[in-house]
């Protein structure tokens, strides 16, 4: 007889178990099955804010912005409203990390940034072990895309080694032949520059005369200068941002060292004017082309100048750009589902700001390029 009981009670400790298994199963299947919640979507945008590079990642809280307040006023996406929220990171490796944290911590899918390469390197393995996509307008180092590691990575911005590329044509088309370049030992500048050495060293005629990193942030750059001056060069490619960059071409400057200064996007800023006067005069920089015809981005134009009453800093276009591109694909994904957002920026042409644009399989955007510019009378001025 206890036998028999003990029986029953096996059977019946079985049957609860499989009923349990079957539960989760049932569980586990209507959660994957379940709509996504009916609150707001949150967009959210990341990048120096604060610091020295603020003006490169301010315009790219305002493009978010108007982006977000167009779709809004359109409805939504699927009905639901969208938010901003930012994260700032001033460009640094260690800051990049807490605000992807944060980002993680408050469930964002979609991200908007980082600004800088080697904040956004830090970044992106939090972004993909938690599956969220991001788009940046101004991270160029190639290996974010080119390495394969981060399938949840795009950009809406051509890589350094175009950039380069185009940087020692320009060089070579200006009779140079001898060049000092310089860059700040980050993965942006000594990247770019790197591309540069190379491309220069590949150019029958043209010769690399000086290959010399400096520290950013550091008050003065004369030795730098002098090794430039006692290298021969009759030129200068620098690689890096505005603050260094306005240091060395001043000091250069004074020193009567009067050869071409050339740089990349980082340098590309009304900040270096402003911070180099009248030094600035003459220097040439690579920036994203010229996409002032394009009727969208006179739209943005219009609505940044209507809403914050000043003209966009850099990158703007990218970023407005950008940010349509993440909230279309949502809207044609039908959710922020981590794979179906991915296929839709591979898959869907958008137009934005710098083109119709999709992301080829590395996640670099299609069509977008670079073009040299020149500062005259205080300005930049695209050279034809």
């Amino acid at each position: 007889m206890r036998i028999k009981l003990s029986l029953i009670v096996l059977c019946l400790a079985m049957v609860a178990m499989l009923a349990a298994c079957g539960g989760e199963a049932d569980k586990a299947e209507k959660k994957a099955e379940a709509p996504e919640p009916a609150g707001t979507i949150v967009l959210g945008v990341a990048g120096a804010h604060s610091g020295d590079l603020a003006s490169y990642g301010l315009p790219t809280v305002n493009a978010a912005k108007l982006v977000v307040a167009k779709f809004n006023a359109a409805g939504g996406i699927n009905g639901r409203q969208i938010e901003v929220v930012a994260q700032d990171d001033q460009c640094k490796p260690e800051l990049a990390t807490n605000a992807a944290t944060k980002m993680v911590s408050d469930n964002v899918k979609i991200v908007l940034g980082h600004i800088c390469s080697g904040a956004t390197k830090a970044a992106l393995p939090i972004y993909l072990d938690s599956e969220i996509v991001v788009i940046s307008p101004s991270a160029t180092n190639p290996p974010l895309t080119q390495s394969g590691d981060y399938v949840n990575f795009f950009r809406t911005i051509a890589p350094d080694d175009a950039q380069a590329a185009l940087e020692v044509a320009f060089a070579k088309g200006l009779g140079l032949k001898n060049i000092a370049v310089i860059h700040d030992k980050g993965d942006y500048g000594k990247g770019f520059a790197s591309f540069c050495k190379l491309f220069v060293e590949n150019e029958a005629g043209m010769e690399v005369a000086l290959f010399e990193g400096v520290t950013p942030g550091a008050v003065d750059y004369s030795a730098v200068v002098q090794k430039i001056k006692s290298s021969g060069a009759d030129g200068v490619i620098f690689g890096g941002y505005h603050p260094e960059a306005s240091k060395i071409v001043s000091s250069m400057r004074k020193k009567d060292i009067d050869i071409p200064f050339m740089s990349d996007d980082g340098v590309k800023d009304e900040t270096f004017i402003k911070v180099a006067g009248k030094y600035a005069e003459g220097v040439y920089a690579t920036g994203p082309m010229d996409f002032s015809g394009n009727p969208l981005f006179q739209e943005a134009l219009a609505a940044h100048k209507k809403e914050f009453g000043t003209d966009p800093g850099p990158f703007f276009p990218e970023a407005y750009s950008a940010a349509i591109a993440l909230l279309t694909a949502v809207q044609n994904a039908g959710s922020t589902d981590y794979a179906k957002v991915i296929e839709a920026l591979h898959n869907n042409y958008v137009d934005t700001a710098v083109g119709k644009i999709k992301f080829d399989a590395k996640g670099d955007a299609e069509g977008v390029g670079f073009a040299i510019y020149q500062v005259q009378d205080g300005k930049y001025v695209e050279i034809k």
